[in-house]
């Protein structure tokens, strides 16, 4: 009979799975579009902090209209799905929150049309009714970004 495993005799043991977590994510990390829409969300929680309408200030920052739309769309698509309130750095910090740093490999995945790896990223911290919500609002922020290309 064989002996049960030990949780730290599993590669990914509680305390791996931890340090991992206490590496520093930096916003060099991420690709183009996910890192532009880490600064999207932190001046649109800039914005809802001082009651103001985001958009035409994301609209000069992105360069146009649509890319504002769809960053305030799926920022609103995150606030509705995501388990508690996203937390965000401040807007000149270069590391991420561990929130930006899900948020940021998800619009990775998605700009690579990797929906496995999407779904990965986000397993047992969304509820599968609702990762399409957010699988479409990042499609369509990576379609305006392309577009704008």
């Amino acid at each position: 009979m064989s002996k049960p495993a030990r949780q730290s005799d599993t590669p990914s043991s509680a305390s791996s799975w931890i340090q991992d977590l206490a590496k520093p994510v930096t916003l060099a990390s991420l690709g183009p579009i996910a890192g532009r829409f880490v600064y999207s969300l932190r001046l649109i929680a800039l914005h809802e902090r001082v009651k103001r309408d985001p958009v035409p200030e994301l609209a000069v920052r992105l360069g146009g209209v649509d890319i504002a739309a769809k960053s305030l769309a799926l920022s609103q698509a995150l606030a509705a799905t995501w388990p508690e309130n996203v937390n965000v750095s401040r807007f000149c910090c270069q590391r991420l929150t561990h929130d930006e740093a899900t948020i940021g490999a998800l619009v990775d995945c998605a700009s690579e049309r990797d929906r496995p790896g999407f779904d990965a990223e986000i397993d047992g911290l969304v509820r599968t009714d609702r990762i399409h919500r957010l699988w479409d609002a990042v499609l369509a922020l990576v379609a305006a970004e392309a577009h704008a290309v």
